[in-house]
């Protein structure tokens, strides 16, 4: 079958990709898979400085995938492309690179510092949603106003955008439509929902944060629903599925709802061969029922 799909401008030759925050730098995964296989690698989120992240303990497991509260610990935009991305690339991989701030200036200069990225790097996620923040309130993806401005901010990466946003939100096709009016090609639905865990015998938060971000298969109908709304209300603006995806037929959910390609994260800290062994079991299911090319199954769910 015709694996090939098209996120706005950007070609991907599948449909699954790594999910930001997951997959490390990405070159990690080619002792157990072949990045060059997949869609893209999208890497893990990065400021446009070293960044020290929350305190520990910083993952817990659920009962349906895992919290977190990591905070976006990382050596910055320029660390990654001089010291991360040359191994990456090496692998065959087509890259995807993801930023934060917690300023538009923040935002502003990483994207700046990945003007002159290689080719090899497609296209940049704006994560504007991550909960892990101490700040939550403040959370860009949170305002129309705040999104636009972040996203507006990053123009000069070069190379197409996606806003990566939060479940959380309650306007979020209004949102999306605002990322896409600033100048993102796309959307990436959706990031972890804020939860928390106390740890019963010592009655304490288990997190050194506190609080952190709900991923995994618990959260997987809320990302399909977020997909849907956003397609439904805004069919023109392309999508990217990522939330609990665990099984081939969870891509072919996403598809269904609008998106056109999905991300796998959480599954990979089981198995970091899922990317592949999922998109596998979507060509299976694609077999099985006809369907000759991804183009036929996005947006089918609607009517």
């Amino acid at each position: 079958m015709d694996l090939s799909t098209f996120v706005g401008s950007v070609g991907l030759r599948a449909p699954v990709m790594t999910a930001s925050g997951t997959a490390g730098h990405g070159a990690e995964f080619a002792n157990y898979l072949d990045p060059a296989a997949l869609g893209a690698v999208v890497v893990k989120s990065m400021k446009s400085e070293s960044w020290a992240g929350n305190p520990a303990p910083r993952v817990h497991p659920t009962a349906a995938g895992m919290i977190n509260s990591v905070g976006l610990q990382g050596k910055g935009v320029s660390h990654w492309l001089e010291h991360e991305l040359p191994a990456l690339i090496a692998t065959g991989a087509t890259v995807v690179a993801s930023i934060w701030g917690s300023s538009v200036d923040d935002y502003a200069r990483a994207a700046s510092a990945l003007a002159d990225a290689p080719s090899e790097v497609v296209a940049v996620e704006v994560n504007v949603s991550c909960p892990n923040l101490e700040d939550r309130g403040s959370m860009f993806a949170h305002s129309r106003s705040a999104t636009a401005e972040a996203i507006g901010a990053t123009a000069a990466c070069n190379r197409p955008r996606w806003a990566k946003l939060s479940p959380n939100a309650a306007d979020l096709p209004e949102i999306a439509e605002a990322a896409h009016g600033a100048g993102a090609e796309a959307v990436v639905l959706t990031n972890t929902l804020l939860g928390m865990v106390i740890d019963v015998d010592s009655r304490r938060p288990v997190l050194g944060a506190k609080k952190g971000g709900l991923s995994g298969a618990a959260i997987h109908p809320v990302a399909v629903r977020a997909v849907y709304d956003v397609h439904e209300a805004l069919p023109a603006i392309p999508i990217v599925g990522v939330g609990g995806t665990s099984t081939g037929t969870d891509v072919v959910e996403f598809l269904l709802a609008g998106a056109s390609a999905v991300e796998v994260g959480t599954a990979t800290f089981a198995d970091p061969r899922a990317p592949r062994r999922i998109l596998a079991e979507f060509e299976k299911w694609c077999e099985r029922h006809g369907v000759e090319a991804v183009t036929e199954l996005i947006g089918g769910a609607h009517d």
